[in-house]
């Protein structure tokens, strides 16, 4: 990363867009721009021949300056910093502190650039930026902007080495309370990037931060002991200490309730409603047809006599 420092001395993660891609972001935009322009020329000479040549001069004066020079300039403050040829190639322009860029910073990129690129062919950007310790063009140092990368490649970082078991044990009953906080970050950023560092400045640094680390707890190194694995055991016994002075005894916690299982409440007794006894399920028994009982034979009944309002005689 590059020493991009805002006024108030905090250094920005921005690394700042070395020449080559920011002169491919350039001819993208110069290619898509004088194509345009090209195009709109010959439109306006069809749409525009019955005028005279002062007319026609200035309409294609008033196209230039509309193509090569707003265009951009409307580019660039619409989408803070990113034209078509830096999104292509994962840059955007930004202010000295970081910031994104406004109108007033596209529009002296815009004008100075029409010298200092089109009207010189990119000669004095090319020189401006080879002189400049963070690759800036004179539209960047006037319009106090800068050209940074976006696309920038992950670093992952190794993880700190795992304390041997045996030493482990050796330091479970050392005093790590006169160990001052600034040591203790020495020693996990130490820990944290020692696959970065050169062979030699690593063990140099290591010996170092062991002796430091050995005169404030009293407790001496072994004989033969890496001193990345010493500092390696000793910060894995304070995490274990800091952990169970947290947690208590049983470690971290594990869910929600931490390590206690979560209290169960009872639930109300309800009454459950009675129920009548019920018969024991006889086996099946297919059921036989029933055949219709023969019609019995009769003599005819005598027919009955009409109701009338008369009686015989006895």
């Amino acid at each position: 990363m590059s020493g991009l420092v805002t006024g108030e001395a905090v250094a920005l993660g921005m690394d700042p867009a070395k020449l080559p891609s920011r002169a491919l972001a350039t001819t993208i935009d110069l290619v898509v721009y004088w194509t345009g322009f090209v195009g709109l020329m010959f439109l306006l000479a069809a749409a525009t021949s019955s005028l005279d040549d002062a007319a026609v001069a200035a309409v294609s004066i008033g196209a230039m300056l509309l193509i090569l020079v707003g265009i951009p300039i409307a580019v660039e403050t619409l989408t803070r910093g990113r034209s078509l040829g830096k999104l292509a190639c994962g840059l955007r322009v930004v202010r000295d502190d970081g910031g994104p860029i406004r109108f007033r910073h596209a529009l002296v990129r815009g004008a100075v650039g029409v010298v200092e690129i089109q009207l010189s062919l990119g000669v004095i950007a090319c020189i401006a930026s080879l002189v400049s310790v963070r690759g800036r063009r004179l539209g960047d140092v006037f319009g106090g902007t800068l050209v940074v990368r976006e696309r920038v490649p992950v670093q992952h970082s190794q993880l700190m080495p795992p304390a041997p078991p045996w030493l482990a044990a050796q330091l479970a009953g050392v005093d790590l309370s006169g160990v001052p906080e600034g040591l203790w970050l020495a020693v996990r950023q130490y820990l944290s990037r020692m696959w970065q560092l050169d062979p030699q400045v690593g063990w140099s640094m290591a010996e170092r931060l062991a002796t430091d680390v050995a005169a404030c707890t009293g407790a001496r190194m072994p004989q033969g002991t890496p001193p990345a694995a010493f500092l390696a055991a000793v910060v894995a016994e304070r995490q274990s200490r800091d952990a169970r002075r947290m947690f208590g005894a049983g470690g971290p916690p594990a869910g929600p309730f931490g390590g206690a299982q979560p209290p169960v409440m009872p639930s109300p007794v309800m009454p459950s409603p009675v129920m009548p006894p019920v018969q024991p399920v006889q086996a099946f028994r297919p059921v036989q047809p029933v055949q219709p009982a023969p019609a019995m034979l009769s003599k005819p009944a005598a027919p009955e006599p009409p109701r009338t309002g008369f009686a015989p005689p006895a």
